[in-house]
């Protein structure tokens, strides 16, 4: 595909220091981010040569690990008091 892969702390800054403790603290996190990360670049990889159900097959899947890893993410920063609040800019 000639999309850049970035993987979820470039896609989510915000959180990159969450996405760090939790990677150390809790394998069940690791074990989705990894999968996450497997799924990306194989959809990077192979995506512009692989059929198109499968293509979406995996899509889907990295849009559910991405969602499961961000609200993981956001309970720990609300747990932990790490979570950055707008500054009040935004409409």
């Amino acid at each position: 595909m000639s999309a850049v892969h970035l993987d979820l702390a470039h896609e989510l800054p915000e959180m990159k220091d969450a996405i760090h403790d939790l990677k150390i603290s809790d394998n069940h996190f690791k074990r989705l981010f990894e999968e996450h990360e497997t799924v990306a670049k194989e959809l990077h990889r192979d995506g512009a040569t692989m059929g198109d159900l499968d293509a979406e097959k995996l899509k889907k899947r990295r849009l559910e690990l991405k969602d499961e890893l961000y609200k993981m993410l956001n309970d720990y920063q609300v747990r932990t008091g790490t979570k950055k609040t707008c500054c009040g800019t935004c409409t």
